[in-house]
């Protein structure tokens, strides 16, 4: 299929880069079947979660200490990742509707696949300069969050037909805040604490 040709989807990455709405606007004309996205995001997370082992295992291969956070397993690591995912394209879909927009679910779940399509290709370039230039690692880390917040807004006005980004940004803090609040009761509950 064409349409996964990296051939293909590297420049349309680029392309959301410079212009992130109009890019986006492209990809949701293509009309995607629902079942096909779901795949799209399945692999995405197994993509993302063996770059994050192989470039733990680069940059520290030596065993952890014995009081070092405990990383979880890749497949639970990965099956957390597709829940978060999922809620991610619920939300978008639920709350961009409850604001007034007009996206739809499947348009939701683009969203979140193409996004984290892109985020995967800036992973590659984050691990090569861990690894070939280890200063520069927090500060291409602080772009890689610049560009996913700027990503986001975009894509959910473009999906919503939002006029305001800033308005749309300002949806993104507040839900993610409720998300991080909601995370930590949970965890409290569950009795998971962060040792040093």
């Amino acid at each position: 299929m064409s349409l996964l040709s990296l051939n293909l989807l590297l420049p349309m990455a680029l392309a959301s880069i410079r212009q992130p709405r109009e890019a986006f606007g492209r990809l949701l004309r293509l009309d995607l079947p629902a079942g096909v996205l779901w795949q799209a995001l399945l692999l995405v997370v197994v993509i993302s979660v063996l770059m994050a082992e192989a470039t733990a295992l680069l940059v520290r291969p030596d065993p952890a200490p014995d009081n070092a956070i405990v990383v979880p397993v890749p497949f639970v690591f990965g099956a957390i990742q597709f829940a978060v995912l999922a809620l991610t394209v619920l939300a978008i879909d639920r709350i961009g509707r409850a604001m007034g927009g007009s996206g739809t679910l499947p348009g939701a779940l683009l969203a979140v696949v193409w996004l984290q399509f892109v985020m995967i290709c800036l992973q590659v370039v984050q691990s090569l300069v861990i690894i070939l230039i280890p200063p520069l690692g927090g500060l291409i880390v602080m772009g890689g969050l610049v560009l996913f917040l700027y990503l986001l807004t975009n894509f959910i006005a473009e999906l919503h037909g939002f006029t305001s980004r800033g308005r749309v940004f300002g949806m993104i803090v507040f839900v993610l805040i409720g998300v991080a609040l909601a995370l930590s009761f949970l965890l409290t509950l569950l009795g998971v604490t962060v040792s040093r």
